[in-house]
């Protein structure tokens, strides 16, 4: 009795590469056939040349013939924008300004931009963005960005609650919310920055293992205290196999606005030597500076302006838009 090989090998070559399945069962004989490139005479000449050559035996009652027609290409899958994280170890080093400022700055070097402000707990990007009170529309059970005047698309908790009111919610309910926001409608958004909230908790481990940041930017004031913090947080994205881009020094250097005179309160040069000890590139330092903080307040990222504290957030954003690059 035939097995399947053994009619396999009755077809000419030609034939024979053009099969798919084959099998046989109870005396008849099923082959499914490759019909890509052939017009639908050389069909019927395919199909009779099969039934001729596995219809000879004496075991086989009956051949069917199926030929699969030809699949168009699949259309590429839809890719979603490159995940940037923006973190630390500790609270107040001006992260979220940075976020801000660093997300300004890649749309004016000509990528499309959206962030995220994950810092669930203390959310601050509606007050950096001028677009508080803003509601985000919601199409299909997702959330479309709250659009700002500098062409970044945000979302965050402060676009969901009432102003000032506290947010007492367990790492579930917290990081369920970040997974709303992270999975909007982000549209042709190449980079989304992702504020993180400070510290290793829930929120930042959810947003790792879910959603898989191409990068993380680190940021950290001076001094030895948020250093030690900030190497928790490099610990955290290094274990979870995501690329540390680089390192932020914020709050370095104070420039007094009547004499001029530069103090540094918080220390200074102590992010670049802790790169430069973990071989991560150092991407700049930020200035304790009172524009900053008055832009940053009023909903107008000095990233957005002209002048050495916007150049400083445009030191920092072209190797990250670099690195980005490096992507494809």
């Amino acid at each position: 009795m035939a097995d399947s090989e053994g009619l396999k090998a009755r077809l000419a070559p030609d034939v024979a590469a053009r099969v798919q399945s084959l099998r046989l069962a109870d005396g008849v004989v099923t082959v499914v056939l490759d019909g890509a490139g052939l017009d639908d005479g050389a069909r019927v000449a395919l199909e009779g040349s099969v039934k001729a050559s596995l219809g000879g035996s004496a075991d086989v009652r009956e051949v069917r013939v199926g030929i699969v027609a030809d699949r168009p290409a699949e259309a590429p899958k839809p890719k979603g924008p490159l995940i940037l994280a923006v973190g630390s170890g500790k609270g107040g080093v001006g992260k979220s300004t940075l976020s801000a400022n660093l997300a300004v700055a890649l749309v004016r070097l000509g990528l499309k931009v959206g962030l995220v402000d994950a810092d669930i707990y203390g959310p601050s990007q509606p007050r950096l963005f001028a677009n508080e009170g803003i509601k985000p529309v919601a199409k299909d059970s997702k959330m479309f960005p709250v659009p700002s005047k500098y062409g970044v698309g945000v979302l965050s908790m402060g676009h969901l609650i009432e102003d000032g009111r506290a947010i007492a919610w367990r790492g579930p309910m917290a990081s369920g919310a970040l997974g709303q926001l992270v999975d909007a409608w982000w549209g042709d958004t190449q980079v989304l920055v992702i504020d993180l909230p400070p510290g290793t908790g829930d929120v930042q481990l959810t947003m790792i293992q879910k959603h898989k940041p191409a990068g993380a930017v680190i940021v950290s004031t001076p001094q030895d205290l948020a250093l030690m913090d900030a190497s928790r947080a490099m610990n955290l994205f290094e274990a979870a196999h995501v690329p540390v881009i680089g390192l932020v020094e914020n709050m370095a250097g104070y420039v007094c606005p009547h004499c001029g005179n530069v103090s540094d309160p918080f220390g200074m040069g102590g992010v670049e030597a802790a790169a430069k000890e973990l071989d991560l590139p150092f991407l700049g330092r930020v200035p304790l500076d009172l524009s900053i903080r008055v832009g940053s307040d009023a909903g107008e990222p000095p990233a957005a302006g002209e002048g050495p504290q916007a150049e400083a957030f445009m030191r920092i954003a072209r190797p990250v838009a670099a690195w980005i690059a490096a992507q494809g």
